[in-house]
């Protein structure tokens, strides 16, 4: 590839959008020439998030128009129910992907997208961008030194305090565009999780319902606008809310058990009416445990590996301080980008992985058709062998 400059395309100018900025920040020289957005609204949009005059790049909503602009690379951050359809026909061209998580909404969507992938041999990359932020490398890094002993199960729970905002005021809300908040928000936690356990989910059982902004009956179509446009801290309590999406058939809280292929045992629960938001993973191995206090700047990881003489020791053997993402993960946001780059510059390993990917959604999909069908069990179907093989070896084939 001509690394002179890099050419760059986004597809999607919305909430996500500023990510790509990224790319002009990178390890290499890159600019972006190119925008694909259907939105009335588009040049306003590009001026906002991309920061430039949208006179200066290829502005089109035709994905066609957009591939022609002769892209290396191209940052797929639209709307969920979008992700497979547009990456494929951006593979095939042979423009490669720096995809916004998830990878796709429906199991047939996410193989789609690997195979697609695998075939082409054009380099695909997913944003799971928590496998780079501190918190969550600390962590790993904690039990990769053995320090808790074999790790036996995960438990995380998620305060979404910015739930009612930015979940249940646009197509977030719905089950056409997004399937589930298990899927749509919990992919980045699922992931995290079959990180630190070095495993994936092989079964999955699930119980969720909508609580809250069901009751909400101020409603409203907010599909010119952005998650930010909307977003007020001074939003509570939830039941208070207005301007929700006119319609809401997602849940507003949700818990998830998964058994993993290494036999870790874990679980996710998920509330979109908590006051407050943060991420709190507890780990526990053979020789110890791990839990996070906050999972930003000026929050801490505790570590118990010794048996206390109490019923319980609130400050642990040892406190390891979390540094970066003070303003969430913008942090991890740009350390993406670069890996991305310097995959596919050159062929560098990645810490984030599409099988990774997939597993994440696979087990969100499956949670979510169990909960919504009595809470049955749910197996997570094999991938081929082939895939598996390609996406381990750095998708080298």
């Amino acid at each position: 590839m001509n690394t002179s400059t890099l050419r760059v395309g986004v597809v999607g100018v919305g909430a996500r959008s500023r990510l790509a900025l990224n790319a002009e920040k990178g390890p290499v020289s890159a600019k972006i020439v190119a925008a694909c957005e259907p939105s009335p609204l588009a040049r306003t949009r590009v001026s906002q998030r991309l920061e430039r005059d949208p006179d200066s790049l290829v502005l089109t909503e035709n994905l066609g128009d957009f591939i022609a602009a002769d892209l290396d690379i191209a940052f797929v951050t639209s709307p969920d129910d979008t992700h497979a359809d547009i990456t494929c026909q951006l593979l095939e061209a042979g423009v490669a992907v720096y995809l916004e998580k998830p990878l796709a909404i429906t199991m047939e969507g996410a193989t789609r997208v690997l195979r697609t992938a695998y075939e082409t041999g054009t380099k695909l990359y997913v944003g799971h961008n928590m496998r780079h932020m501190n918190v969550v490398r600390e962590m790993r890094d904690i039990i990769r030194s053995g320090r808790i002993g074999e790790v036996k199960t995960i438990w995380c729970r998620h305060f979404v305090g910015t739930g009612g905002d930015f979940y249940f005021k646009d197509w977030h809300a719905t089950r056409e565009h997004g399937t589930g908040l298990l899927l749509q928000k919990a992919a980045h936690d699922i992931d995290v999780m079959h990180w630190l356990a070095n495993s994936h989910t092989n079964d999955v059982v699930a119980m969720g319902d909508l609580m809250v902004y069901n009751q909400v009956t101020d409603r409203a179509d907010n599909s010119h606008l952005l998650m930010g446009d909307w977003f007020d801290n001074s939003n509570w309590p939830p039941l208070s809310q207005k301007g929700l999406n006119p319609v809401i058939d997602v849940e507003d809280v949700s818990m998830m058990l998964m058994r993993m292929e290494s036999g870790v045992l874990a679980s996710y629960e998920q509330c979109h009416f908590a006051p407050d938001y943060w991420r709190n993973y507890t780990v526990i191995g053979t020789e110890g445990r791990i839990e996070n206090f906050g999972d930003g700047e000026g929050g801490h990881i505790k570590i118990w590996d010794k048996r206390v003489p109490t019923y319980f020791d609130l400050d642990g053997a040892e406190q390891v301080p979390i540094l970066g993402d003070a303003g969430g993960h913008s942090d991890a946001d740009q350390l993406t980008v670069n890996e991305f780059i310097n995959f596919v510059v050159n062929d560098s390993p990645t810490d984030t992985s599409p099988l990774g990917a997939w597993y994440a959604v696979a087990a969100g999909i499956l949670a979510t058709e169990s909960l919504r069908n009595g809470s049955t069990p749910r197996r997570v179907p094999q991938l081929e062998s082939a895939l598996i093989k390609y996406f381990n070896d750095n998708q080298v084939g």
